[in-house]
């Protein structure tokens, strides 16, 4: 391709090549060209306000260029929308640049929007490939967020829905994951314009307030920094001495949490102190603390022990004069380059900050644990918001005996750090020890706990984990070992439900052959044995139908002969209670190991349990195809729910005796109703938890001794 004339070059093109000087002269010819390619491709093509399309991908490099992030990258970025929008294909940016660079606008092209339902599940898938894109190269996302930052400085020319849905995206995912890798310029920036965008009636008010503070405040900096300068040179200290103004949105955001008016956010006053090594921090701290008091509780090492992006600087609060609180940062040079720019930083540096610590490092571990968390997710939909949720920047730092620092979304709790050591360790969680003390799974977790987790090979997830878990990764391996635990159970049960209505017609599953099974599942379309078994348990398919067309005779087709009914096998079905996924209890009678029961085979549902003496199976009779002969096995496991109404004499303490009774009898109380009341006898129901019918009798026996007690009966 010839060289293009200098005076032919707009100014915008100009302005990105002079943000790129730190390239070589090859590289920047390789970023014109790649300018050339793509304003022939986008010909014709403008943006909302009027300008031609290429000045967007033109700007998005040069964002990149203020990060000096490398050639590939800028090129990419120049042909970021040309796959998706023009006629230029993967294969012709492969011949022309490589296929990095191919790969990298590959990985920021969005989906076709046609292959969805809606909008929300188009981003949100768009978003799973953007991410599974960055496990192969993290500039994928370096662009992306230049792209998106360069969408919201222009989005005044949008429509006033389409703006405040861009900006809220922007404030829900895409600052928060500039955060977590560490880009706090660009997260900065996307804050402040999301925020102006989505509530500028409010962004007006506190830019106003900051602008305008009291004179009494500014003078009380301007002498804060002239105290620390002075002290800072005593000591010998080279340092650089920045004061900073907290952004719009972060106190918003504080005034928000911590439901505080303006005036009351005292520390919106700051300053960074960027120093040449780790011990010159150290210095600086005490002779920091030295010069004003400290605020208790309110200094934080990030270096000791850095934050999951990487960011390291110590924190401390200071009391000025005045009573203003003010925030005091300390890092070195190279932690100050990582805190603004992030993961962007590593391509600034020719050894590539390669280290355990780097942010480089720690974003591919992030990024490798949403790639694992994906693959166990049933939607994009789902995968995002969990996602949302690891992208909270409030985290608790963790130790593992080893001494391994773990961090967790605020909040966490013994569960969350389990899973977050090993899916295998918090499928197998029972309890935790936190700093040497016994306590339950659900306990949230403190900064700078030691975590370690018992678990036992028998235990399994519980749906009541979901409850209280609150990282991406334990939420989507919960569900995911649930669905398994379920699907396990539905199968065993489908099978032996099987096997019984094929033993009454004189035959097994395992006597049926296995091409008259296989024309059967290819005829029902199910990829497997496995899929028709649990179908079978579900409710989905009645196993005495499927009995008769396995067990019919290999020449007869479906449809040409009547089927005869199955005859009930008289072989019960033993249930141990485990299999919750499959068989439920009816709420209509509440059958507990001991008491005889039947199971009525429903649609969706699987086997509902009935007790035999349960006003409701009177109905069912009408539907003998849908009765399943069961009964307990003789090792039955779980708590079963029952209800008992107790009349009681309606004086104080009452109720409190009956529970304590219930407690004794080791039986945990559900619920507690008022079914009658007047001055003398008060009718309550109770629903507790016992083992079988045994720990029921005794529960009433205890509850019967007392003397407020005047009845007690099972309902």
């Amino acid at each position: 391709m010839p060289p293009i004339d200098d005076a032919a070059v707009p100014d915008y093109v100009r302005e990105m090549e002079q943000a790129a000087s730190y390239l070589t002269a090859p590289q920047l010819a390789m970023v014109r060209r790649a300018w050339t390619i793509g304003a022939a491709a986008h010909a014709g093509q403008t943006r909302k306000s009027g300008e031609p399309y290429i000045t967007h991908p033109v700007a998005v490099a040069g964002v990149l260029a203020e990060q000096k992030l490398d050639a590939e990258t800028l090129v990419a970025a120049i042909l970021h929308d040309t796959i998706e929008d023009t006629p230029l294909t993967r294969a012709c940016i492969a011949a022309e640049f490589g296929d990095t660079v191919a790969d990298l606008v590959d990985g920021v092209t969005k989906l076709d929007k046609l292959h969805f339902r809606d909008r929300q599940e188009a981003a949100a898938e768009s978003f799973r490939k953007m991410l599974l894109a960055m496990s192969r190269d993290l500039r994928v996302i370096l662009i992306k967020l230049a792209d998106r930052l360069h969408n919201m400085r222009t989005l005044g020319a949008k429509n006033p829905e389409s703006r405040a849905r861009i900006a809220r995206e922007t404030l829900e995912i895409y600052a928060p994951i500039a955060q977590r890798l560490g880009m706090n310029l660009i997260k900065a920036e996307l804050q402040d314009l999301g925020f102006r965008a989505l509530y500028p009636w409010r962004h007006t008010v506190l830019e106003k307030r900051i602008r305008t503070q009291p004179v009494v405040r500014r003078e009380a900096l301007v002498q804060i920094e002239a105290n620390l300068a002075q002290r800072l040179a005593k000591e010998k200290l080279p340092h650089r001495l920045i004061s900073r103004v907290k952004s719009p949105w972060s106190i918003y955001t504080k005034m928000r949490a911590e439901h505080k008016s303006f005036a009351q956010v005292m520390d919106v006053f700051g300053f960074r102190i960027v120093l040449r090594t780790v011990a010159d921090c150290y210095h600086a701290l005490g002779v920091v603390h030295a010069t004003y008091k400290p605020l208790d509780a309110r200094f934080r090492d990030f270096i000791a022990i850095p934050k999951a992006n990487g960011y390291q600087s110590l924190h401390t609060v200071l009391f000025g004069p005045y009573g203003s609180p003010v925030e005091v940062q300390l890092r070195t040079e190279e932690m100050d380059l990582i805190a603004e720019r992030g993961i962007a930083a590593h391509w600034s540096y020719k050894d590539g900050s390669e280290g355990p610590n780097s942010a480089q490092s720690r974003a591919h571990n992030w990024i490798s644990g949403l790639v694992e968390t994906q693959h166990a997710t049933g939607s994009s939909l789902e995968f995002l918001e969990n996602v949302k949720v690891d992208l909270f920047p409030d985290e608790v730092y963790l130790f593992s005996p080893k001494g391994d620092i773990l961090s967790l979304p605020r909040n966490a709790t013994a569960l969350d750090f389990a899973y977050a050591v090993h899916t295998d360790v918090g499928n197998q969680a029972v309890a935790a020890r936190v700093d040497g003390k016994l306590v339950p799974l659900r306990t949230r977790l403190a900064n700078g706990q030691r975590v370690e987790i018992i678990t036992a090979r028998s235990s399994m997830p519980k749906p009541q984990w979901l409850e209280f878990v609150v990282s991406g990764k334990a939420r989507t391996s919960i569900r995911q070992q649930l669905k398994h635990i379920e699907h396990e159970d539905a199968v065993q049960l489908g099978h032996r439900m099987l096997d019984r209505a094929l033993e009454a017609l004189d035959t097994s599953l395992e006597r049926v052959p296995a091409e008259r099974v296989e024309a059967y599942l290819q005829e029902h379309r199910y990829p497997r044995l496995e899929a028709l078994l649990a179908d079978i348990a579900l409710g989905n398919r009645m196993p005495s139908q499927v009995a008769l067309q396995l067990s019919r005779e290999a020449g007869a087709r479906g449809g040409q002969r009547r089927a005869e009914p199955v005859p009930l096998s008289k072989d019960r079905i033993l249930i141990t209670g485990a299999e919750r996924g499959v068989i439920t209890f009816a709420n209509c009678c509440l059958p507990v190991p001991g008491d005889e029961i039947m199971g009525y085979h429903t649609a969706g549902k699987g086997l509902v349990v009935h007790r035999m003496d349960c006003p409701n199976v009177a109905d069912y009779r009408k539907s003998p195809e849908r009765w399943v002969a069961i009964g307990w096995d003789r090792k039955v496991s779980g708590d079963f729910s029952a209800a008992l109404r107790i009349e009681v004499d309606n004086r104080p303490g009452a109720l409190a005796s009956v529970a304590a009774a219930i407690a004794e009898a080791e039986s945990n109380i559900d619920r507690v109703e008022y079914l009658e009341r007047d001055t003398h006898i008060a009718v309550l129901r109770f629903s507790i938890e016992v083992g079988d019918r045994r720990h029921l009798a005794n529960v009433i026996r205890k509850v019967r001794r007392l003397g407020v007690v005047m009845g007690v009966q099972r309902i």
